[in-house]
């Protein structure tokens, strides 16, 4: 019994002592300076008087170890950058502030690991601010967070970082492939992004307009340089959907680029192993460039039977496979694709409208001099529905109107075929159907 009693004494009694050793260890071999200085700076910090607080965390900072305290880091790099805003004028002492910013970044990414992102991209954000001076340093430190941060880098930092690649490739300094890379990754990570409601949704989608914009404004990727690129790329994997779509999303971004076998094969490789409606609707434009009728209207059609695809973009899908067929003599797959349009989209009714009736004023039937004429009158009857449904239109559909009343029958034809003014009438003609009134010349 009295060897166990003895027993936990000595362990409690090393419990306490590996407590004192922890709790020195915490605040290092001269914690009470390290505490004194922690306790001065941090009574002004709070007061935002950080001209008086920066001696004293200074203080803190030579006794402290950097775990002592997360905010004696994080404080830190408030009070060095306060004093960076100070000495703008004197670049030799700011960029050793700028180096000593950095350096407390990087510790409180290496010893406070679970503050590490947030302390990252705070980090790439002061960089940006203070380091434009000196691009290619200021790249490297930027490509090096978002290597670290990937999707959960701030969205704006993907912005900065592909300027300032922009502007060393500019400068003769960056390669294009380098710029590509640094783009293709920024989009995938931005498309990863984690959004906690919608408006970070909403701002993460504008960013990532905005970078596809710096991209495509600063020119670096031509249809040329691409094809260069990504060509021994796909021959050697032709089957890696992910690299597929980074063909089909950076050739559909650069202009005139989609019509070559390279984004060709790429939409294909994407269609076959992840069938969507976007992959269909760009197999779409592929072969309607290159006047495969069949193939194009085969491949809308998929894209529109989509089921990912949503009212609007079925609206949109129809109305290119209405004038793509009437521009290749479909008239009567024209006509049922522009009708389905107004009835998924109301605000695409006027111009599906005006198709209708251009189809309709364009159709040659056989038959009587009614019947040859008839189509014009449902030509007019479309014009003046596109011209209700969406006012803009109104000059052009009267034009049409004016141009096909003038084909109308006069009354004395129609009076020898019995029909007369203001009288029902039904057109069937090249596998259209229509109901309308009978007018003639006035």
């Amino acid at each position: 019994m009295k060897r166990i009693v003895l027993l936990i004494a000595v362990a409690a009694a090393a419990l306490i002592g590996s407590s004192k050793v922890s709790a020195q260890g915490k605040f290092g071999a001269d914690s009470v300076e390290c505490i004194k200085y922690l306790s001065y700076y941090t009574e002004y910090y709070k007061q935002k008087n950080y001209d008086a607080a920066l001696p004293n965390w200074r203080q803190a900072y030579k006794y402290c170890p950097p775990t002592a305290r997360y905010s004696m880091l994080s404080d830190g790099t408030t009070l060095v950058r306060n004093l960076i805003q100070k000495n703008q004028n004197n670049p030799v002492y700011k960029a050793q502030l700028v180096d000593s910013l950095m350096t407390l970044y990087n510790q409180r990414v290496e010893f406070w690991p679970k503050y590490a992102v947030s302390s990252l991209n705070n980090m790439a954000l002061d960089m940006y601010n203070y380091m434009k001076d000196e691009p290619v340093k200021l790249l490297e430190g930027l490509n090096n967070v978002v290597a670290q941060t990937k999707e959960k880098t701030r969205p704006n930092i993907f912005l900065f970082q592909l300027n300032t690649a922009v502007d060393l490739y500019k400068l003769g300094t960056l390669d294009a492939e380098s710029v590509i890379e640094i783009f293709e990754k920024g989009v995938e990570y931005l498309d990863e992004a984690p959004a906690k409601n919608d408006v970070e949704a909403r701002s993460i989608e504008k960013t990532r307009t905005d970078f596809e914009s710096i991209f495509i404004t600063s020119q670096v990727a031509s249809c040329d340089n691409l094809i260069a690129l990504f060509t021994p790329r796909y021959e050697a994997d032709s089957q890696n959907l992910e690299l597929a779509k980074n063909i089909v999303r950076m050739m559909s971004l650069t202009e005139g680029c989609m019509d070559n076998n390279l984004f060709l094969n790429a939409v294909q490789t994407v269609y076959t192993l992840e069938p969507s409606h976007t992959s269909a609707y760009y197999l779409y434009r592929l072969y309607s460039s290159r006047g495969d009728v069949d193939n194009a209207v085969k491949f809308i059609e998929e894209a529109i039977a989509s089921e990912e695809s949503d009212a609007a973009a079925d609206a949109n899908y129809l109305f290119e496979l209405a004038a793509f067929s009437y521009k290749n003599g479909k008239n009567a797959k024209a006509f049922e694709a522009a009708q389905k349009v107004a009835e998924l989209d109301p605000a695409m009714a006027g111009k599906a409208y005006m198709l209708i009736g251009t189809i309709w004023g364009s159709t040659v039937c056989g038959g009587n001099e009614i019947e040859r004429r008839a189509p014009y009158w449902v030509a007019v009857d479309y014009m003046n529905k596109a011209k209700n449904a969406d006012p803009a239109l109104a000059d052009e559909a009267n034009n049409h109107i004016r141009q096909y009343s003038s084909y109308y029958p006069q009354t004395a034809e129609a009076f020898m075929y019995d029909v007369t003014e203001g009288q029902s009438y039904t057109v069937s003609c090249g596998g259209m159907r229509a109901v309308t009134t009978v007018r003639t010349q006035k």
